[in-house]
């Protein structure tokens, strides 16, 4: 449930009581994905995969209609699509865009699941111009993203997970303009930006960015003396947590901290499995409605969600 506040594994520098047991659960991992261990993704487009097996794994969320589709922002992938279930979509390079013609068929899309569709919808951030079908050799309709077949990984245990990227050498995240994603891009927009530093706003002052130049939130219901989280499930679709970045990746971030033992740049397990980075021991986010390096759409959203400092403190929200 959204609001429901979980507590986070994490270290005793940010307020830790009491460790929760060590968890076997995969990194991201959700409900609604199937949960499983990933291994490699080193396969090429079929060699040496046990169908049976990962069609097991794969789960309900495999095989799961697409739902309404989302932008979902990666490290290092910068903004690719998702289904409904936060699950990362693919094209592949042996298929065609013009006419839309897929090229995986047999073994290859029970590794790498088509995606249906019938109920496919644009969420915020995606031209559902762009969005279109094809008639698969079996009949059935295939989701098209500017006329390239869209599929997931059945190696993808959860929301978030990316290990389909670059495997064969012919898969990729699809972009939310059907194009791949591939990373650099945001960098060479920004000007090869660290993985966090500062801007200056004209209306909010010196904000925290990421990597690439997108504004970082945080959450008020979230909670720093002992950590605890507020965002998740459907939350964290709306408000992509920020993956660990390395304190010697980072530009006029305090790394610090203001608690007692003066250590609150540090990186903790999230309820659903995934690792977020933190300043001064908040968790800090992006916002899948920020579009554009600049935006700060996410400012003040609920009376909740507020741009960061580099100190950790919100920007225009009194905390208590």
């Amino acid at each position: 449930m959204v609001g429901a506040v979980a507590v986070l594994a994490l270290t005793t520098a940010c307020g830790q009581e009491s460790a929760p047991p060590a968890s076997s659960q995969n990194v991201g991992a959700t409900a609604s994905a199937g949960g499983y261990a990933t291994s490699g993704t080193g396969l090429g487009d079929g060699a040496g995969y046990d169908a049976g097996a990962a069609g097991q794994a794969g789960g309900a969320g495999q095989g799961a209609s697409a739902g309404e589709l989302s932008v979902s922002t990666n490290q290092e992938l910068g903004k690719v699509l998702t289904d409904s279930g936060g699950l990362t979509l693919y094209r592949f390079d042996k298929d065609t865009a013009e006419p839309p013609k897929s090229a995986c068929e047999g073994d290859c899309a029970k590794k790498w699941p088509p995606v249906p569709a019938d109920d496919a919808t644009a969420g915020t951030g995606i031209d559902k111009a762009l969005l279109g079908s094809v008639v698969r050799t079996d009949g059935t309709r295939q989701l098209t993203v500017d006329g390239w077949p869209a599929y997931r990984y059945a190696q993808d245990a959860a929301a978030g997970d990316v290990n389909g990227q670059g495997v064969g050498e012919t898969w990729y995240a699809l972009a939310p303009d059907g194009k791949k994603a591939q990373g650099g891009a945001g960098a060479e927009a920004t000007g090869g930006l660290p993985g966090l530093s500062t801007r200056k706003d004209a209306k909010l002052g010196e904000i925290v960015i990421d990597g690439n130049g997108m504004t970082v939130y945080r959450f008020m219901k979230d909670s720093p003396w002992p950590m605890k989280t507020a965002c998740v499930g459907q939350c964290v679709k709306k408000w992509p947590v920020v993956a660990p970045v390395a304190a010697d990746d980072t530009k006029g971030i305090d790394l610090k901290g203001s608690g007692p033992r003066g250590q609150g740049y540090v990186v903790f397990d999230r309820p659903d499995g995934r690792k977020q980075q933190t300043i001064d021991c908040v968790p800090i986010y992006t916002f899948a409605g920020d579009k554009k390096p600049g935006d700060t759409n996410g400012q003040g959203v609920g009376g909740t969600w507020y741009a960061i400092r580099p100190d950790g403190k919100p920007v225009g929200a009194q905390q208590k």
